[in-house]
């Protein structure tokens, strides 16, 4: 098991939702944590904001992971604060559902650069630092819809896939390092995203869910900890928390 305490984590997208239950978990194990927000900069510092008055040290740091200038950015001002960079979760995504037809190249690309663009440009920063890690983590945060397809998502589901198919060999690369590289497919989570569905394609949906509920963004959470505490033996591997929906 590796001591999470002192070691240091930046998770894109970590403001809100699951990245929020994920930046949170991290820093009650004693990680310092490195909030990477776009647009939610109220949310972030409120999330800094309360756990620095729990005791814990986090920032937060503005930047469009889609961009690489931005996304290196990112990297500089985290080894800048706390010298080194251990976890790295990449869990900044978007949506923009439209059924193919009527998908424009605009909402293609705009996904697929935050969703899979992005990890090529922040792993790419972070490779010289999280090498030299004793324990280096990297866990990028795809899709049940990434494995099974879903309507009117081809761009999501084209990037969630892609985001695995970089997972595995990724891990390949990095397997004679002390870094694991891993995904971890959630399925139907009860965030804001999920809030903003209609009560009854809700009720549709947790129909077809074995477990007959929504997870909870802590339980992704969960997820990551056990990949960063005891996963050194685990790479290249998708870790599906999805209540059995797809097995």
């Amino acid at each position: 098991m590796v001591q999470l305490q002192g070691k240091v984590a930046i998770v894109t997208g970590g403001a809100k939702g699951i990245g929020e239950a994920i930046t949170t978990a991290l820093a009650k194990e004693g990680v310092k944590v490195v909030i990477n927000y776009n647009s939610s900069q109220d949310a972030a510092q409120a999330l800094v904001n309360k756990l620095v008055s729990e005791g814990c040290e986090a920032y937060a740091v503005q930047a469009d992971v889609s961009k690489l200038e931005e996304a290196r950015t990112l990297i500089d001002e985290a080894v800048k604060r706390f010298g080194q960079v251990d976890i790295v979760i990449n869990n900044a995504g978007i949506t923009r559902d439209r059924t193919f037809k009527k998908l424009s190249r605009e909402d293609w690309d705009r996904v697929i650069d935050v969703n899979l663009s992005s990890l090529y440009n922040t792993t790419s920063a972070v490779l010289p630092y999280i090498t030299e890690s004793e324990a280096g983590r990297i866990i990028n945060i795809s899709s049940i819809i990434g494995q099974s397809g879903g309507f009117g998502q081809t761009n999501y589901a084209a990037a969630k896939a892609g985001m695995v198919g970089f997972t595995k060999s990724l891990a390949l690369e990095l397997a004679r390092t002390n870094v694991t590289v891993n995904a971890i497919c959630p399925g139907f989570i009860d965030t804001e995203m999920v809030a903003e569905v209609p009560e009854a394609v809700r009720e549709q949906i947790v129909a077809k869910i074995p477990k007959k509920r929504f997870g909870a963004p802590e339980e992704i959470a969960k997820g990551v900890l056990y990949l960063c505490r005891d996963g050194a033996y685990v790479t290249g591997q998708q870790l599906n928390i999805n209540g059995g929906l797809y097995m």
